[in-house]
């Protein structure tokens, strides 16, 4: 087994096809096909099955690619650690819940950083597909929260697949809505003063999806409820319909633009308040590379968060 098969796995995974792979490493389909069956028939396993679609992962597969992406990673960052001259191209990719804070700072990292070098990516994703990038080091970084509500499942979780929580800020819960809502001029909001709007959430879908919902204080109960998988949606339906979302009041005008506004929740006797902790996620024993932790110094920055404050 070598690195070079082992890379050829991963970018297969990552591609969904022989074809497509065999252009982004810049080989023959034929010769990376022969590869693989080399690499399985010495392994004594199936990674991929094969169809008319492409590719999927077998069970062994999955398990493969998991130990297989920590030891790549291992090796890139021998290689950006020793080998300066090195033709790699260096990658780093983060994975996040839809926080325009995390999209932001990762614009910031870019701009210092040459994209001829370096292979970026960054990706708003489900709970679950943040933990699982992290887990599997399809992503170096993970930005979600935990609260009283979620921590004791999602930080079972994050054991279970050798995750590490890093708090960066805690934050108390606002309501997010657009800047001509009736409740826009509010100084704060109860929450029978939301219940003839509809609520807005990012989809998660799964069992036990509501421990991975990305809005605090998702356990209320909310009579009228609207599901959407992306920012630009969900802002578009704060506009058309005064919906509003409940979130850590950190926006970021320069991507959501300036029509938006965060009101602090009022909490009362049958709706305490809670609070966030927003914080990155990465592998256990394994060491930020360069990029990652000038990622986090960014992300730091944004929030105003200082070395030692957590």
């Amino acid at each position: 087994m070598t690195l070079q098969q082992i890379h050829y796995a991963i970018t297969i995974s990552e591609q969904g096809s022989f074809n497509k792979a065999s252009e982004v490493l810049y080989i023959s389909q034929p010769s990376l096909t022969e590869a693989v069956r080399e690499l399985e028939k010495e392994l004594g396993i199936i990674i991929f099955y094969r169809s008319g679609k492409g590719v999927t992962l077998t069970s062994d597969g999955v398990e493969f690619i998991s130990y297989a992406r920590e030891l790549y990673r291992q090796y890139e960052v021998i290689s950006e650690r020793y080998g300066e001259n090195s033709a790699l191209k260096k990658k780093f990719a983060v994975s996040t819940q839809h926080y325009s804070f995390a999209v932001k700072s990762f614009v910031e990292l870019v701009r210092q950083l040459s994209t001829d070098e370096y292979e970026f990516a960054i990706r708003e994703v489900r709970t679950q597909k943040v933990i699982d990038d992290v887990s599997t080091l399809k992503s170096e970084v993970g930005i979600l929260y935990l609260s009283d509500f979620n921590s004791s499942i999602l930080t079972k979780l994050l054991r279970t697949n050798k995750l590490e929580f890093h708090e960066l800020i805690t934050c108390d819960a606002y309501v997010y809505l657009w800047k001509g809502h009736p409740l826009a001029k509010n100084k704060s909001i109860r929450f029978d003063e939301l219940i003839g709007y509809p609520s807005l959430s990012f989809e998660q879908g799964g069992s036990g999806s509501m421990y991975f919902d990305e809005e605090i204080l998702s356990n209320n109960h909310y009579p009228r409820t609207i599901k959407a998988t992306d920012r630009a949606t969900m802002l578009n339906l704060m506009v058309g319909l005064n919906g509003y979302t409940l979130c850590s009041g950190i926006i970021c005008e320069e991507l959501n633009g300036s029509d938006f506004a965060a009101i602090p929740f009022e909490p009362d006797s049958g709706h305490p308040g809670s609070k966030m902790k927003i914080g990155y996620i990465t592998k256990k024993n394994i060491h930020l590379s360069r990029v990652g932790k000038m990622y986090i110094e960014e992300l730091k920055k944004y929030l105003g968060v200082k070395d030692g404050d957590n």
